[in-house]
């Protein structure tokens, strides 16, 4: 659709997050069958014009993009379920809490570890060298695509996958200018090359060589006599480097994906692709009409027109709301 605004999201529990700029609207599919959604603000850090700049935003984005996503998770938990009391909602918080910890330890220190592993038995070199980021690099990509498998036996996360392919669907209808109907949504990729599958992926492989460029140059400036300090000053100069990564690995994909296709830009996406191949599955029609009701709820009162969405409830209303083109 020329001019149509841009929109993104994600999958939450049971339902859909659609961003359309200073506002989402989440959707999500009760027990009961039921489709609820609303239009929320979306909270934003990056008001002020230079955390808006090329090569400074990623980091500022990324951080309110996760703000709001566990937000959304927490509305979604309460929609899906909303006779449970809120106070529930906490648990999901301090999991993301947990979890983000955990990530730090699995995608940071773990590859750092198993790279010392390497140069301890003479495969590789010392942190200061380029075999230890290669192979810091080789473990962070072997231990991300395990961590998806594994995750992706779970049956709630199969089902949240199946809501990331929904949403994906809905927004290809909407930037192709399509008919804005579940019918014709389904018909489209599961598969968008702005997707947070593909940051993540770009995160990695540009860690990889930022990393190789700079920690050998901080550590020429300082490094510690001991040895478990050297690398206990390393790992906090890896987690110092997220936001330069970050900020590259963000105009990266958003230069990735404006490219016509051709060959550059089919060998700056397949590889985010192909990992979304394994973060999406084909959803049901039923979780594409969440998707849609979420995005008629992100476009606002003047776009909502064009969505052809089913019937959903707002919360606190007995009202439904349906729109049609």
């Amino acid at each position: 659709m020329p001019d149509c605004p841009a929109v993104g999201g994600q999958a939450v529990l049971e339902g859909v997050m659609m961003r359309n700029g200073d506002f989402y609207g989440l959707a999500v599919r009760t027990p009961d069958g039921a489709i609820y959604a609303q239009r929320l603000p979306w909270q934003s850090i990056t008001r002020r014009r230079w955390l808006r700049a090329p090569f400074v935003r990623g980091f500022p984005i990324l951080l309110e993009t996760l703000i709001n996503g566990i937000q959304a998770l927490n509305r979604s938990a309460a929609l899906s379920a909303p006779d449970e009391d809120i106070k529930q909602q906490w648990p999901i918080t301090i999991s993301l809490c947990i979890a983000l910890l955990m990530a730090i330890g699995l995608f940071v220190v773990a590859p750092h570890l198993l790279s010392l592993l390497m140069l301890a038995i003479g495969a590789g070199g010392d942190v200061d060298g380029l075999s230890f980021h290669l192979w810091d690099g080789f473990f962070k990509c072997a231990i991300f695509i395990l961590y998806i498998r594994l995750i992706a036996i779970v049956p709630e996360i199969g089902r949240l996958f199946q809501y990331h392919g929904a949403e994906h669907k809905t927004i290809h209808a909407w930037e192709n200018g399509t008919s804005m109907d579940s019918a014709c949504a389904m018909g489209q990729s599961r598969l968008h090359p702005r997707c947070g599958t593909t940051f993540l992926l770009f995160v990695i492989c540009i860690s990889i060589i930022l990393q190789a460029m700079l920690l050998p140059l901080l550590l020429h400036w300082w490094t510690p006599a001991n040895m478990v300090a050297k690398h206990a000053l390393s790992v906090f100069y890896k987690l110092l480097l997220v936001l330069p990564i970050s900020a590259v690995a963000y105009e990266l994909i958003r230069f990735a994906a404006r490219l016509p296709q051709g060959p550059l830009a089919t060998l700056l996406q397949w590889p985010g692709l192909a990992l979304q191949g394994m973060t999406t599955r084909e959803p049901s029609p039923e979780q594409v009409e969440v998707a849609l009701a979420a995005l008629a709820e992100a476009l606002g009162p003047e776009l909502r027109p064009q969505v052809r969405a089913s019937a959903y409830l707002r919360p606190g209303t007995e009202t439904s709301s349906a729109t049609s083109i």
